[in-house]
């Protein structure tokens, strides 16, 4: 699977560009992490737990800190001289080893559920499937509803690279009919669009339509990139 660069309050402008920014992810899935996982939303979930959880145990933060530390750190030797791995394997080792601590301490908190969550992630980016299903399902069905609403957005694509096309339609259905501050309604519109794109033109033209207009830019580029994808696919 590709590796690229790294490069959520209720109703406020912070919340809307988060929820703006995930949708531009998964707008933009070939060029990132196909299931949702660390390099699409971690800033996205950092920034959001941040804000969510400025008044929690102090240690919390710092454990969770130093285990994304871990994450972020570059595969090679570092720009700046700071932490850094001589290669992915031992860098995925250590980054299980301090998620799984993580994990393992912090049980039944927002700290918890972000290191399933990255654990899982790892695991899909190493081809591990059986694994990471089963860490994403463990977030999906343990974690409040915004981090298991990440957890579902990465098994709908587990289901349809699974062939299990059902189960990822109707996760994604119950994601457009329950939004929540990391999964916009629009984001979830447009992963179903997208499978839809391929094998029921007309409901993903439904779908689309609407966003074609949206004032966000990334939901409005989106619908209008696959309507055009689907345009070209057409036959004449």
């Amino acid at each position: 699977m590709d590796r690229t660069t790294r490069q959520k309050l209720k109703s406020d402008d912070f919340a809307l560009e988060l929820g703006h920014a995930v949708t531009f992810f998964e707008g933009h899935q070939k060029e990132i992490t196909r299931y949702g996982g660390i390099v699409a939303v971690a800033a996205v979930l950092v920034a959001g737990y941040i804000v969510y959880n400025r008044h929690q145990h102090v240690d919390r933060q710092i454990g969770l800190a130093q285990a994304i530390a871990v994450q972020e750190a570059p595969v090679g030797v570092s720009a700046n001289g700071g932490l850094s791995f001589p290669n992915q394997e031992s860098k995925d080792a250590a980054a299980i080893k301090v998620f799984s601590d993580l994990k393992a301490k912090y049980a039944g908190t927002a700290e918890g559920e972000i290191a399933q969550y990255y654990l899982a992630s790892i695991e899909a980016d190493k081809g591990n499937m059986a694994t990471a299903e089963k860490g994403f399902l463990e977030v999906a069905q343990k974690g409040d509803a915004d981090y298991a609403s990440l957890a579902k957005l990465s098994l709908a694509q587990i289901y349809f690279d699974d062939n299990r096309n059902k189960q990822a339609e109707d996760v994604l259905k119950d994601l457009i009919a329950h939004p929540t501050v990391f999964v916009s309604k629009d984001e979830a519109t447009l992963a179903l669009a997208r499978y839809y794109a391929h094998t029921n033109p007309a409901e993903a033209r439904k779908l689309l339509e609407p966003l074609r207009v949206s004032p966000v830019d990334a939901v409005r580029n989106v619908a209008i990139s696959l309507i055009a994808e689907m345009q070209q696919s057409t036959p004449q």
